[in-house]
């Protein structure tokens, strides 16, 4: 199926804390973008005092609360909370707001909530007047995960170690202006640690679910009792044995755009657990293609095959037939002006009329030596309209980073690579419903006695 909309999300409990740099040394501009992005991450969620609460605190000269954890019980009032929102300027006292934000997350006054995930999400232009070690650790031995957004491009190593582990997963570097580029990723990791201790459901499908559910039974006597229905129409209540030792169950042949209620019952002879409970609505059924066809690949192997071909025409389209006269099934496998893969359908017996498909990858990915440690990342930019790239390097030795950059970036530079060393590198473009291809490099820095330079070798 292709992508489908985001599912809200209304199986989840935490209390969700934005630092948020409200200084002088931030623009207007950029502070407007930043309140965008935090809103678009946010969307998603229910918020209660049984989902997710959240709230922000100002970094300035004086660390300051904009509302505490439970002001804001709904989408409209928290969305007109964060419109409101106004900065401060001053100086940029990271340090004092992180420890004022330990003291926040903790506390029955701010309306946080005790035994719910605690989780901090910085919002930095990469810059602090004071020193923020030793905060950022205690709110870290507390258990809080800390995720830090980064939209400067220095300090790597400090807002590495700030960041909880791995880096690759809580830090990101990005231009404001391409902010929603990571939106769903940092999403996505905030839901890892607030959905971790409750009854959730992955993978939603039009027809499917995953359930997932932390470890509670140990005895080999134990077991779950699951219950499903959709919601108004409980006489269709489904319920089934699952043993002790799962903590995942996939659910199908569900009805497409249909909201089901959920219940976890464990079943022990020693101890009592209550039922976790669970809310899970099903996306949109998505048009399907005869013999499950998978489009990308059928394109690529077309790109593939007759590259050299196509490259040189502005727009072509081959017809191809699928599954026989009985299917009446012919698809047009077009190259549009602007790069992208077109696939038009004009078989009875589907409602596919017409399909833009974007997933190429960048070209000539090359590297240039720029002194002790350091290469210059640079790339020919891919085909159709792309909202970004993403550059990740995954070093021999030391951290692994992922930064993202504007459309109109192709180059990076890329620090911290020891000499003798071996690191892979790769760029993704981004487009508006997927990411494009992986271009990969292993790159090798040359040993300290040996003249300065690189060597590269395409992954096999």
């Amino acid at each position: 199926p292709l992508p489908g909309p985001h599912p809200s999300v209304s199986n989840s409990e935490g209390d969700l804390l934005f630092l948020l740099d409200s200084s002088g040394s931030v623009s207007y501009y950029e502070f407007s973008r930043v309140k965008e992005f935090i809103w678009d991450l946010l969307q998603p969620f229910t918020f209660g005092p049984k989902d997710v609460q959240t709230s922000i605190i100002h970094i300035s000269t004086t660390p300051t609360m904009e509302f505490p954890f439970d002001r804001h019980q709904s989408a409209a009032a928290l969305h007109q909370a964060i419109r409101n929102t106004q900065q401060l300027m001053g100086d940029t006292n990271t340090g004092k707001a992180l420890s004022y934000a330990k003291e926040k997350l903790f506390s029955g006054e701010a309306g946080a909530r005790p035994e719910v995930p605690k989780v901090l999400v910085w919002v930095t232009d990469g810059f602090s007047t004071d020193d923020i070690s030793e905060a950022m650790q205690l709110l870290k031995d507390m258990g809080v995960t800390v995720f830090i957004v980064s939209t400067g491009h220095s300090n790597y190593l400090e807002l590495s170690a700030a960041a909880s582990q791995p880096p690759e997963k809580h830090l990101h570097f990005v231009d404001v202006d391409d902010l929603p580029i990571i939106t769903q990723e940092l999403r996505d990791g905030i839901l890892d640690v607030i959905q971790a201790n409750r009854l959730h459901a992955v993978d939603v499908t039009s027809s499917s679910f995953r359930l997932v559910w932390p470890k509670l039974l140990s005895q080999e006597t134990d077991y779950y009792t699951l219950e499903y229905a959709p919601r108004g129409d409980l006489g269709k209540k489904r319920t089934q044995q699952v043993s002790g030792v799962h903590t995942t169950l996939l659910l199908s042949n569900l009805a497409p755009e249909t909201t089901y209620e959920v219940a976890l019952i464990p079943e022990s002879n020693t101890h009592y657990f209550p039922p976790q409970i669970t809310r899970v609505t099903t996306l949109a059924a998505q048009p399907q293609l005869p013999q499950a066809l998978l489009l990308t690949e059928l394109l690529h192997s077309f790109q593939h095959l007759c590259g050299s071909v196509l490259d040189s025409l502005q727009q072509f389209c081959v017809p191809l037939e699928l599954g026989g006269p009985e299917l009446d099934t012919v698809l047009q496998i077009c190259s549009a002006e602007t790069g992208s893969w077109v696939v038009r359908s004009t078989s009875t017996h589907t409602n596919i009329d017409l399909l833009s498909l974007e997933g190429s990858k960048v070209r000539h990915l090359r590297f240039e030596d720029m002194g002790p440690n350091t290469l210059k990342a640079s790339w020919d930019s891919a085909d159709g309209k792309v909202l970004g790239y993403r550059v990740r390097c995954r070093r021999q030795t030391g951290p692994s980073s992922l930064l993202s950059v504007s459309p109109q970036t192709h180059s990076v530079l890329l620090t911290d690579l020891p000499a003798g060393t071996t690191s892979k590198v790769c760029v993704k473009p981004m487009y508006k419903n997927q990411a494009g291809r992986s271009l990969c490099r292993m790159v090798h820095m040359q040993p300290a006695t040996e003249a300065q330079g690189y060597k590269h070798r395409q992954r096999a």
